[in-house]
């Protein structure tokens, strides 16, 4: 029983640390160039949209 209250706690502090690594990093500015490839992958992706809207 003890072991398992130590095994309880020890996942608790390991799930809080990754809460809180992946915090830190869900709140970090993504980098400009990252979002300037997005922006040409969706104009690029964007006239095969349309024509394809079109067909129906």
């Amino acid at each position: 029983m003890q072991q398992d209250n130590h095994n309880n706690a020890l996942e608790d502090q390991i799930a809080e640390n990754l809460r809180r690594a992946f915090s830190e990093r869900a709140e970090e500015k993504v980098p400009d160039r990252f979002m300037d490839l997005l922006q040409q992958l969706r104009e690029q992706d964007s006239p095969r949209n349309d024509r394809s809207s079109n067909d129906n």
